[in-house]
């Protein structure tokens, strides 16, 4: 896999690869006390909790991967399902020695990170829900087949020719147009070390294979969602992007459901709305 220069960490972090079920997983790493796994969504790598990493690392070991497919991450053909991505963070956090995690997951994230808690319910304390919705609960396909969410069904070979040499132009579509205020949206340094992360080794094809894995993930999730979680959830969403929606659904999972939408923010919570984020996070976790 080819390597790029990485962005620097905070003070206390190291970064790292595992070798999970045959994958190979990249991840940030650091603090001290009970473990959460912070995972991100599309567009984005782990460097998108950046921002986060040193508050929770005062009372956490904080572990941040790259999703299967993204980022340091390897790209393979398949096992893109949220079910089996879930396996991959499970295999880490054993391999890094927890047995039991609190879950934050951010867009793709957040399906991973229910379906890690609805596989593994006794090994989960705490969940966290960031804006983006979960297929195949209650009335999901009004997300999946909304018109200006045409990315969802946009994967496969003409696809991929099409977003060729062009990552930068399909990549500013998702954060201009999802967020509130395009210019407080994800910043233009971080902007660039996206589009490298996913321009190289595959990485369009792998990020493509999450929205065609959607499908599957909601027969799984559906047949999760026939047992409540009893864990306490929290689902954060932009008043500009999912605003009840995740939180309806959140409630139809799971028995213990706060839900916070986040003023003035559109989907991308941690970039448009620090200062709203990140204490309600660090408040729900601690």
């Amino acid at each position: 896999m080819t390597q790029i220069a990485a962005a620097p960490l905070p003070q206390g972090f190291t970064e790292k690869t595992a070798m999970v079920d045959g994958v190979s997983i990249n991840y940030k790493i650091g603090g001290r006390g009970p473990a959460v796994v912070l995972l991100h969504g599309y567009a984005q790598t782990s460097h998108m909790w950046t921002p986060l990493l040193p508050l929770l690392a005062t009372t956490h070991t904080v572990i941040a991967p790259d999703l299967r497919g993204a980022g340091a991450s390897q790209r393979p053909t398949g096992g893109y399902d949220k079910k089996t991505m879930a396996k991959d963070i499970h295999g880490l956090v054993r391999q890094l020695g927890h047995d039991k995690v609190q879950m934050v997951g951010h867009d793709i994230g957040l399906m991973v990170a229910y379906a890690y808690a609805a596989q593994f319910p006794n090994e989960v304390g705490k969940v966290v829900l960031m804006d983006a919705f979960l297929p195949g609960v209650g009335e999901w396909k009004d997300v999946w087949l909304m018109r200006d969410l045409w990315h969802f069904h946009f994967y496969g070979e003409t696809p991929l020719a099409l977003v060729a040499g062009r990552e930068c132009i399909y990549f500013e579509h998702f954060w201009n147009d999802f967020a509130a205020d395009r210019t407080k949206s994800v910043s233009e340094a971080d902007r660039q070390l996206y589009v490298a992360a996913y321009a190289r080794d595959g990485g369009m094809r792998a990020g493509f294979e999450y929205f065609r894995n959607l499908e599957q993930d909601a027969k799984d999730f559906a047949a999760f969602a026939a047992t409540k979680l009893a864990m306490p959830f929290l689902a954060l969403t932009g008043e500009k992007a999912s605003g009840t929606f995740l939180i309806d659904q959140a409630k139809m999972v799971a028995s213990n459901v706060t839900g916070v939408i986040v003023k003035g923010s559109g989907h991308w919570l941690i970039d448009e709305a620090p200062d709203q984020v990140i204490p309600a996070l660090g408040a729900f976790l601690i």
